[in-house]
């Protein structure tokens, strides 16, 4: 197949959609599918152009046999939603040209990540030239987790009219995918069950991130004694994940001496995160940067809770990928979820696999994290294996990336 991928984000970036974008494309190239790629240079998640790259230039890379085709980009500093609006509608104008000179290699199939939505009429348009199969994946609905999150202040009717363009571009691809049950449905609801819909969820690679790794280097590197206690949040540090809530906490466990609050990750946030836990004098919380891949299983292992924050309304509109991670090392997480949600209905079918509070509750959440860490020094098993069985049935990359290959053929066939 000749397989077109548009979409913002991609590798060499670390975390969120563009990690997976870049597998899952070099996965396909080696199964001997020609591949291409329509995104901007690197910026994600510390909202800054990455070395070696210009958000001015179009460039072409090859990377492991895929063709990148990198578009110019406004990066905001410090995003806000109207930067953010300026970002995402920057990369569709850019690469509007570089998606409509496709049509002379014809793809066999277009596959436009969302988010961003913006790219969605240009995918449109070039399936329409060439005759290509069209298919929507959807990482993060942006409207809903806008909305969700309270950022639309411009009234009922704009937000019944953004829904209504989004229901109508929907509907006119060939087949839609996501990464969550609950996702998949709200897709089935905004295009009334008109087109063809997948499970693709985020993968793991379980025999790379796995239990029982040495973590005593990152000790080391960060002067933690042997007797601290961590409690980690790794990933983007935005709005949605309503870290506060953490700082909160961190607040509250201040006299534990040997309780440590690791906080790696860049994003919109950070800064901001980082004067406050100056104002509130929190010795307790330290910040770090994203670690390389290769350390992802020690870091892993360092942890003796692992914190998957969302504020309320975000949870249901975005499944974190953080977790797949923290599912296949076995680890115990502590997650802010509601009961309906993905997350939360995910608690209760596999009792076990991770501690839930209802969201933006400092109250429950308090509780259950010193639950945890009570249990982590009084003999609880160093492997969650309920978190870990569910990785290796349900999250193996090489499964999940066969199975959505099928579907390709199945679709273009």
């Amino acid at each position: 197949m000749k397989i077109l991928l548009y979409g913002i984000n991609y590798s060499p970036e670390l975390t969120g959609i563009g990690k997976y974008s870049g597998e899952m494309c070099e996965w396909l190239a080696a199964r001997g599918h020609e591949v291409r790629v329509i995104c901007s240079p690197p910026y994600y998640p510390e909202w800054r152009i990455g070395d070696g790259y210009s958000g001015r230039n179009y460039r072409r890379d090859h990377l492991r046999s895929v063709n990148v085709f990198r578009c110019p980009l406004f990066v905001p500093k410090r995003p806000t939603t109207l930067t953010r609006l300026l970002h995402l509608c920057s990369f569709a104008l850019t690469s509007l040209p570089v998606v409509l000179s496709q049509w002379r290699w014809k793809p066999d199939v277009i596959i436009t990540i969302e988010p961003t939505f913006f790219c969605v009429p240009a995918a449109l348009l070039l399936s329409r030239l060439t005759g290509a199969k069209s298919l929507l994946h959807i990482q993060d609905f942006e409207l809903d987790a806008m909305l969700g999150l309270g950022m639309a202040k411009n009234g009922r009717l704009k937000a019944t009219v953004c829904q209504a363009v989004e229901t109508f571009f929907m509907r006119r691809f060939s087949a839609v995918s996501s990464i969550s049950h609950s996702m998949l449905t709200r897709a089935g609801n905004k295009t009334r069950q008109s087109v063809p819909l997948h499970f693709f969820p985020n993968w793991v690679d379980t025999d790379f991130v796995k239990p029982e790794v040495d973590a005593s280097g990152f000790r080391r590197r960060w002067a933690l004694s042997d007797t601290a206690q961590i409690v980690l949040y790794s990933g983007n540090l935005g709005k949605k994940q309503g870290l506060d809530l953490l700082l909160q906490a961190a607040k509250h466990l201040s006299s534990e001496p040997d309780v440590v609050f690791l906080v790696l990750g860049e994003g919109a946030e950070k800064q901001n995160l980082i004067e406050q836990a100056e104002r509130l004098e929190l010795h307790n919380v330290r910040f770090e940067s994203l670690q390389p891949y290769q350390d992802l299983p020690a870091l892993m292992a360092l942890a003796d809770v692992h914190l998957v924050i969302q504020k309320k309304g975000a949870a249901d509109a975005v499944l974190p990928s953080k977790l797949t991670t923290i599912l296949a090392a076995g680890g115990y997480a502590l997650i802010t979820a509601e009961t309906e949600t993905e997350l939360g209905l995910l608690c209760e079918q596999y009792p076990g696999i991770a501690e839930r509070v209802e969201p933006e509750n400092l109250e429950q959440f308090i509780e259950s994290l010193k639950t945890m860490l009570n249990a982590a020094k009084t003999g609880r098993p160093r492997v969650n294996m309920q978190a870990r069985q569910y990785a290796l049935d349900n999250l193996g990359k090489e499964a999940i990336l066969k199975g959505f290959e099928e579907f390709l053929l199945s679709l273009t066939s």
